[in-house]
C-alpha cells in the first residue's frame, strides 16, 4: 500500500462515518477556550470540563482574570495538572490578552503565541476551531496515532508530524481532521490497548496489518 493510498482510504473512511468532529471542551467564546485549552495541556478534557464552570464564573471575561494574581486563580484549578505553572500562565496571559490586545484573543497565530501559556500546539488549536484556518494541532493523541497507523514514519516531534498531516491532508480539512486523530486515539486507538477489531480505519492501518503479519509466537510450555 502507497502512502497516498492509506491517506485517502483513512480520509475517506473518517468523512463518511465522522463528518462532524468536534472540541470536547466546554466553551461560550474565543476567551473560554483560550483558557480552557491552556489547561488541557497533559490533562484530560473531561477533568477541564469538571474545573471551568466555576473557573468562568469567578471570572467571566479576560479583563476579571487579568485583574486577579495566580494565588487568586489557583483555587479553582487545584484540581488539574501542574496547577502553580497554569494559574501563572492564566494570570499573564488575562494581562496580556487585555494590554495589548483590547481583551479579545488575537486571530494572528503568531501573535497568539506570545501569550504565556500559548505554544504552537494551543494556537494552532484555537485557529481550527475558531477560525477554520488550515493548520493541524498536534497533541500526544494525534502524534501516536499518526505514526501507528502509518501516515507518518520516524516523526520524532509535534512539529515533524504537523508538517506531515499538513502535507498530505487536503487543507480544508485539516480543522476536522485534527479532531478525528483525536477522537479516535482516545476512544478507538488508545494507547495501551487498541480496538483494532472495531477499528473502521484498519484496512488502512500500518500496524494492523504488520500485527497479521506477524502474530506474536506462542508460548510454549514450561517443562
Amino acid at each position: 500500500m502507497t502512502l497516498r493510498q492509506r491517506y485517502d482510504g483513512i480520509i475517506g473512511w473518517f468523512a463518511e462515518h465522522m463528518p462532524v468532529a468536534e472540541s470536547e471542551l466546554h466553551y461560550e467564546n474565543p476567551y473560554q477556550l483560550l483558557v480552557a485549552v491552556i489547561l488541557s495541556a497533559q490533562c484530560t478534557d473531561k477533568r477541564v470540563n469538571m474545573t471551568t464552570p466555576a473557573l468562568f464564573e469567578r471570572f467571566p471575561t479576560p479583563e476579571a482574570m487579568a485583574a486577579a494574581s495566580a494565588e487568586e486563580i489557583y483555587p479553582y484549578i487545584r484540581s488539574i495538572s501542574y496547577p502553580n505553572n497554569k494559574a501563572r500562565n492564566l494570570a499573564g496571559m488575562a494581562r496580556m490578552l487585555c494590554g495589548e490586545f483590547g481583551g479579545e484573543v488575537p486571530s494572528d497565530l503568531e501573535q497568539m503565541q506570545r501569550l504565556p501559556g500559548v505554544g504552537r500546539k494551543t494556537a494552532n488549536v484555537l485557529g481550527a476551531v475558531l477560525w477554520q484556518r488550515e493548520v493541524m494541532p498536534v497533541d500526544t493523541h494525534v502524534f501516536r496515532v499518526s505514526e501507528r497507523i502509518g501516515l507518518t514514519t520516524g516523526s520524532r516531534t509535534p512539529l515533524q508530524t504537523e508538517l506531515a498531516l499538513e502535507k498530505n491532508i487536503p487543507g480544508r480539512l485539516l480543522p476536522v481532521a485534527h479532531h478525528w486523530l483525536i477522537l479516535h486515539g482516545r476512544y478507538v486507538c488508545t494507547a495501551r490497548a487498541p480496538k483494532c477489531a472495531s477499528c473502521g480505519i484498519a484496512p488502512w492501518c500500518r500496524k494492523y496489518a504488520k500485527d497479521r503479519k506477524d502474530p506474536e509466537p506462542r508460548q510454549g510450555h514450561k517443562k
